[in-house]
């Protein structure tokens, strides 16, 4: 871990079942100083391992696993693959647009997307306060990515906007579609990466036992911050 983060404060949760493994029980540091809520100190933090719900910052601690292992993406190296290609071409009628509100419809979609996709999930069954609450953030450049197709919404994006990188957040779609737009979705944060010059897009948490988790290694090159060292 960096030198600057060493020290921090942090909390830790009691012990729950895991929302990816089944069998396993899930445990999670939380970072409780006040001075590092803020963009610049959460980019750090996003370098040493930390996501965020909500406001709260925090990193996977589990006394009895370590399947988690934060993944990042450079941005002015990526290069797509053959099917992320194909993928693009065939996603040339979709527009696309970062936006620092969501769409008034958003929930319908977000709703449909859960589910189809999530119903076994903690985020089941959808509601729209407890979504608002898991994203906002009071103290980052929040934007969201909107996806559209004939003028009809079919997926966002949520990323936070950094520095020197982004964080791919959360993203919901239209389940019904027949492209990828997961998958899409990541292309085009990092399109947006590459056109602001930022250096990484995280992707968050890659556990290869949970198939659900493995779309993230497709992206090239990548790294992975394993026992405090970004290996790639």
């Amino acid at each position: 871990m960096s030198s600057d983060i060493q020290h921090i404060r942090i909390g830790l949760t009691d012990n729950h079942p895991c929302s990816y493994l089944p069998g396993r029980q899930e445990r999670v540091a939380v970072a409780l100083d006040p001075s590092l809520h803020c963009s610049s100190n959460y980019e750090v933090l996003l370098a040493n391992g930390f996501r965020r719900s909500g406001d709260t910052i925090y990193r996977p601690l589990c006394q009895q696993c370590n399947a988690c292992e934060p993944i990042r993406v450079s941005a002015h190296k990526f290069k797509m693959t053959r099917s992320q290609k194909r993928l693009r071409n065939k996603a040339g009628a979709i527009t696309w647009q970062f936006k620092e509100q969501l769409d008034a419809d958003w929930y319908e979609l977000y709703a449909r997307y859960i589910e189809a996709r999530h119903s076994a999930g903690s985020m089941y069954p959808p509601n729209r306060q407890s979504f608002e609450q898991f994203t906002h953030c009071n103290w980052l450049n929040t934007q969201y990515l909107h996806l559209y197709e004939d003028d009809t919404l079919i997926g966002v994006a949520v990323t936070d906007i950094l520095s020197n990188s982004a964080s791919a957040f959360y993203t919901f779609y239209e389940p019904s579609h027949p492209l990828s737009l997961g998958t899409l979705g990541v292309l085009l944060q990092l399109e947006h990466c590459q056109e602001q010059g930022k250096q990484w897009l995280y992707l968050g948490y890659q556990i290869d036992e949970c198939p659900a988790m493995n779309y993230k290694v497709r992206f090239h090159p990548h790294q992975r911050l394993v026992n405090q060292s970004w290996q790639g």
